[in-house]
């Protein structure tokens, strides 16, 4: 699959220059824009607005929820969110649905954070009604979480059966049902613990990613689908292009250091992106070779501190 690139955009500080920054990214070859869901931790946007101001100011950025957290919404919102988002956009969105996570944004908002696994049964129920809602029939749902009485869902999406859909995890459950039922799957680290620290970075590491690929894999051949329908994605949580390799074997040590990992694995976790734009290209095309992820968020979910040294990376690899 072609190399597709992904990532969150500044923070708006006027509608004006956030716009041009869209357009800036849109002319360098992104794919899409993304917008996390969250409500702490520095997190600051409604993703489904801003991706419709996004829609608003774009004509070829595809816009992408990474993820929308099922607990904050119902699915049936879920869905109208979705659709009209596709609509607006002439069919530009990527429905990125997760189980939630971040148990400050729960206990914040004073939102039940259950159990891991209760979390993910409730997702599984909210994407079969999502996709149900897609279908412009009435759909009726007598469910463990949810109660459905005969609802259309409207309005219709541009893309269909509906707009692609993300699901991204690091569990074996979570990763099964991705594969499943999933267009993109992006694979992250387990965060049971409701908080990211050491314990991501090395759940990321590459022998780890390979277990969960294979999760992965076991989810798409228990649906009898093509594996080549599935495109695979990753997020990196660390990303720097330096001048020269011994810049980012520097950086990785100071890095591999703070979370008490060995460097060398630290530099081939397929979640870590640190190196010259030359090198780069050539790690990205041994990894896509290796672990098969072609879609590639360059942040984790905060605009990259520094934007424009990317662009030559996309600029070289995009739709290649």
């Amino acid at each position: 699959m072609q190399f597709t690139f992904a990532v969150t955009p500044p923070a708006m500080t006027d509608s004006r220059t956030w716009i041009d920054a869209l357009r800036r990214l849109e002319d360098a070859g992104f794919h899409s824009v993304v917008f996390a869901d969250h409500f702490t931790e520095g997190w600051d946007a409604e993703p489904m607005v801003a991706l419709a101001a996004a829609a608003m100011a774009t004509t070829t950025l595809r816009l992408q929820t990474g993820v929308l957290s099922n607990d904050y919404r119902h699915p049936v919102l879920t869905h109208r969110l979705a659709a009209t988002a596709d609509r607006i956009s002439d069919g530009r969105l990527i429905l990125g649905m997760g189980a939630g996570w971040l148990r400050s944004d729960y206990e914040q908002a004073d939102i039940p954070f259950d159990a891991p696994g209760v979390r993910i049964s409730r997702l599984e129920e909210a994407l079969s009604i999502v996709k149900q809602l897609f279908e412009d029939q009435p759909v009726v749902h007598q469910g463990i979480y949810y109660r459905i009485n005969g609802l259309v869902g409207v309005p219709a999406p541009v893309q269909r059966p509906h707009p692609p859909i993300m699901l991204g995890g690091g569990s074996p459950r979570v990763l099964r049902f991705a594969g499943r039922e999933a267009d993109i799957v992006s694979i992250v680290a387990s965060l049971r613990a409701g908080a990211l620290g050491s314990h991501a970075v090395e759940d990321l590491m590459a022998e780890r990613v390979s277990e969960k690929l294979d999760w992965i894999r076991e989810g798409i051949v228990s649906a009898g689908r093509d594996p080549a329908t599935v495109v695979l994605s990753i997020n990196h949580w660390l990303v720097r292009i330096t001048d020269t390799e011994d810049d980012a074997a520097a950086y990785l040590g100071k890095v591999a250091a703070s979370h008490g990992v060995d460097p060398g694995r630290l530099a081939d976790s397929p979640a870590v992106l640190v190196g010259t734009v030359p090198r780069l290209v050539d790690v990205l095309h041994e990894r896509r070779e290796r672990f098969g992820f072609s879609h590639l968020q360059l942040d984790a979910g905060f605009p990259p501190r520094d934007i424009e040294p990317l662009l030559p990376l996309v600029g070289k690899l995009a739709g290649g």
